[in-house]
């Protein structure tokens, strides 16, 4: 919720090649509110930030567009993931609720928009997430080495990706926290947004006793297909384990702590399910902290850990591309999700489309 992830792509013939990208910023007021929502918040306030979110994402796209000496009429489709607001994909009514309204992105920029890329994944049975693996396939499978690619978010997930010469399924799954704990604690209590370069927790020292009590969480035990979110790995969750621990610790050795809880739910894993891997390759935001990239190397000794900076595609605009690779997949009929990874019964066609000026959305 830092910022709005925008990134121009051209996909033809199965080349995918990012022309531009940039981010965007969210107002602190308006990251404020959506971090406030909750499922006892009012269907008042929900559509109302679907539709703020709506308009920013289309001016977002348009100032990309321009920006670059382009013009609507250039751009095939936007894929717009929205934000996600819940996401809760255990039975009895799994669900899942992005917001940022494609109707009004469609109808502002001119452009087809495909939204709501995960509801149909749920429906046939999966979790909806994670959907970059299928991406992850094309951009960075290789002929010889066992790879997995490590996507740091809010939420960390892997996608396990053996040699072309080998048989094995794609698998993918959330493992836990990735940024969200470390962004949370470091804002209540130095009131910055992130812990920028991993700075604050340099500073402090990782507490065993108390990464023991994290590491009892249920969630990083359950066997994939899984899959979790803000409404459960929370600073409310953080602050219930705190309570129950019975011992004062320094905040900044909380947050070192908090690194050490991403990194190491992160390398149990991959050596649970990916133990012959040879490269890591990791991207989104957790790229950029230096302790957290450290503390996998440390981990995971035996493999390279490297960015996908280091092969050219840059770390923040991944998940973007994907979106825009998901998109594209919708619009020319082909599904998107891994069932193996998802869970789902079925491959299925992934997002819904939005045409300007039709007003009609076509399943």
């Amino acid at each position: 919720m830092d910022a709005i992830d925008a990134a121009l792509v051209d996909i033809s013939n199965e080349q995918i090649r990012l022309i531009a990208y940039r981010q965007y910023p969210i107002t602190s007021e308006l990251c404020r509110e959506l971090k406030s929502v909750t499922g006892r918040s009012s269907i008042d306030h929900i559509t109302r930030l679907d539709v703020r979110l709506g308009r920013l994402f289309a001016e977002a796209a348009s100032a990309l567009i321009q920006e670059n000496g382009l013009d609507s009429s250039d751009i095939a489709a936007i894929g717009s993931h929205g934000q996600t607001i819940l996401h809760r994909p255990e039975p009895p009514d799994p669900t899942t609720l992005q917001i940022g309204d494609p109707n009004l992105i469609a109808h502002l920029t001119g452009i087809t928009t495909v939204a709501d890329f995960r509801r149909m994944d749920i429906a046939a049975g999966g979790q909806g997430a994670p959907l970059t693996p299928a991406l992850h396939n094309h951009l960075f499978r290789h002929a010889a080495k066992n790879r997995v690619i490590v996507n740091i978010g809010g939420m960390a997930n892997i996608t396990i990706l053996s040699a072309l010469d080998t048989n094995s399924t794609i698998c993918g799954f959330d493992t836990g926290p990735g940024n969200v704990l470390l962004d949370e604690w470091v804002n209540k209590h130095i009131g910055q947004p992130m812990d920028t370069d991993g700075r604050w927790s340099a500073s402090g020292t990782n507490n065993p006793k108390l990464l023991e009590q994290l590491l009892r969480d249920d969630y990083f035990d359950l066997p994939p297909p899984k899959s979790t979110g803000r409404d459960y790995f929370n600073l409310d969750w953080l602050q219930t384990r705190l309570e129950n621990f019975n011992h004062a610790v320094l905040p900044k050795d909380i947050q070192s702590t908090l690194v050490q809880l991403t990194a190491i739910t992160i390398t149990n894993a991959i050596n649970k399910y990916a133990p012959s891997t040879k490269e890591i390759i990791v991207c989104g935001g957790g790229a950029h902290n230096p302790q957290l990239m450290q503390a996998l190397a440390r981990n995971l000794a035996t493999c390279k850990v490297i960015s996908t900076g280091d092969l050219g595609i840059n770390p923040d605009a991944l998940e973007a591309i994907a979106f825009a690779w998901l998109a594209r997949c919708r619009i020319e009929g082909q599904p998107g999700n891994l069932p193996a990874v998802t869970g789902a019964t079925a491959p299925v066609l992934l997002g819904c489309i939005y045409e300007p000026g039709t007003n009609r959305c076509i399943k």
